[in-house]
């Protein structure tokens, strides 16, 4: 699998599915999940509420439709919220490890990550990364790209360190 990055978007992303850094309840949120939410419409809430009626484990990851999204996919994974004290980095890998066997379930090859909370829950930014690129590039996947998404620029740059 290859590990690419890009700046930008995540929700204009043209591959098979996205990764939404959701929370527990799976209802929307901010950050990452409120763009989502925002850009593929209410179909992916509707999807959300059929499928995960009481939510996800944190560490876990489930699929939706992708609604409005040019993803076909949304793969929700719930990461660890660092600031309220879930500190256990195997949550966090988890996330992505999931991730990818949701989409190998799903028949994505093609797969946008954003960098899993590292946002509003607080993760240090350089462990999130660490934990992101050692993670895709060590677990087994039919997965043929899996592409880091930086919304910005100082995120951008610590990925890109990371992969060089």
């Amino acid at each position: 699998m290859e590990i690419t990055l890009v700046q930008g978007d995540i929700t204009t992303q043209d591959v098979d599915a996205v990764v939404n850094a959701a929370n527990r309840r799976m209802r929307g949120g901010g950050g990452v999940d409120g763009a989502i939410h925002a850009a593929g419409g209410p179909e992916i809430l509707r999807d959300c509420e059929e499928r995960f009626p009481d939510g996800l484990r944190t560490g876990d990851a489930g699929w939706t439709t992708g609604g409005r999204l040019s993803a076909k996919w949304v793969i929700h994974v719930v990461g660890p919220n660092f600031n309220a004290g879930q500190r256990d980095r195997a949550l966090l890998t988890s996330c992505y490890r999931r991730a990818l066997a949701v989409a190998d379930e799903i028949g994505a090859r093609t797969v946008a990550f954003p960098l899993i909370s590292a946002g509003v829950y607080g993760w240090p930014r350089e462990d999130a990364v660490a934990a992101a690129v050692e993670t895709l590039g060590s677990t087994p996947t039919r997965v043929t790209e899996a592409r880091m998404v930086a919304f910005g620029r100082t995120t951008y740059d610590l990925i890109d360190n990371a992969l060089a």
